[in-house]
């Protein structure tokens, strides 16, 4: 049992932060730039290039769809990327604790409030933990582990100096003549303890005694809400989580305010959720430190071509200029069946 540290008489979950470490008022609304954002579709030739190392790199795809089909139709899918980011700091406390070996014993007073002790701020947005003493904390305890003793018993020989003879197998006898190395006894020194039954304790490495005192335990973690806003094309959004687009708008403050104004109201509406969202799940029991919220612009082209008299679609994405397509038109056998 532990003694009740005045102030730490709970352990364990997040420590509330302190009402003026909450929520805070919003700032003023973060308003787009009043024109429309469009990214035309690419030429015939781009897309043909990229539909041609498309096949190419596919395993078992012919490139005679990419070289000899006839376009009918390139067009644009204006596509956008809303994305939160909200960096939180978070603080826990729990009993750790050393091997005590004379260390001086901070003085049992009464120790400061976990949200009052400075600790340094890492770079924003990016995940990192740290443990910090709590000062006047500690206190010297007899090791639970080995009873004080400083040594515990051997888990091989179970306390017993000897294990079975590797080399009969605990049968004493080889197969022509009596072990040598266990002299015929079937049993052998423990290699682990030495024959001595017990070896040092890990928890107090020998000493007997440990130095207790709680903890603090710092996380700051980078909380991400994202939303793309299809417009039903049939590409599956999920392949743009690696793809880059053009950035139109990047707000950044210890609070954001949702997004208003921009030209597509979907937007909006995302942004207003996932920042109502994440003050909803983080303000009360974490410390907001900064927030940044972007918009990108994805470049999708969707691209309907004509190979052998039939109509196929696939779709050109991303900066990158990768390609999706559902139906190639030209495979080995193999492949169809995988």
């Amino acid at each position: 049992m532990m003694p009740v540290v005045p102030g730490y008489e709970s352990l364990g979950p997040n420590v509330i932060p302190p009402s003026d470490l909450g929520p805070a008022r919003f700032p003023a609304p973060c308003r787009a730039q009043e024109r429309r954002f469009d990214i035309p579709a690419i030429s015939e030739e781009l897309a043909q290039e990229a539909f041609i190392s498309y096949a190419s790199s596919e395993c078992c795809f012919s490139t005679k769809p990419a070289r000899e089909m006839v376009f009918t139709d390139l067009r644009s899918l204006n596509t956008y990327r809303y994305l939160l980011e909200t960096f939180t700091e978070s603080r826990t406390k729990e009993w750790g604790g050393e091997p005590y070996n004379g260390q001086v014993v901070d003085d049992f007073r009464e120790p400061p409030d976990p949200w009052s002790i400075p600790v340094p701020t890492p770079s924003l947005f990016q995940d990192c933990q740290k443990h910090i003493r709590i000062p006047h904390t500690s206190i010297i305890k007899g090791c639970h582990s080995c009873l004080s003793l400083g040594r515990s018993a051997c888990r091989t020989c179970v306390n017993s100096g000897r294990t079975r003879c590797s080399s009969c197998g605990g049968s004493g006898r080889t197969e022509h003549d009596f072990c040598r190395s266990c002299q015929g006894s079937g049993m052998s020194r423990c290699h682990s303890c030495g024959g001595a039954g017990s070896v040092t304790c890990e928890t107090c490495k020998g000493h007997g005694k440990l130095l207790c005192f709680i903890t603090l335990k710092i996380t700051w973690k980078n909380n991400i809400y994202v939303a793309v806003i299809d417009k039903g094309s049939g590409f599956p959004v999920k392949l743009l989580n690696q793809i880059s687009g053009e950035k139109l708008l990047t707000d950044m403050a210890p609070k954001v305010y949702p997004v208003v104004s921009f030209p597509d109201s979907s937007v909006n509406a995302a942004s207003e959720s996932g920042v109502r969202e994440h003050q909803a799940q983080f303000s009360t029991t974490c410390r907001i430190l900064q927030q940044r919220q972007t918009i990108e612009l994805i470049p999708i082209t969707r691209v309907h071509y004509v190979w052998h008299e039939k109509t196929h679609v696939y779709f050109v994405y991303g900066a990158e200029h990768k390609v999706y397509s559902r139906d190639y038109p030209a495979r080995c056998c193999c492949c169809s069946v995988l």
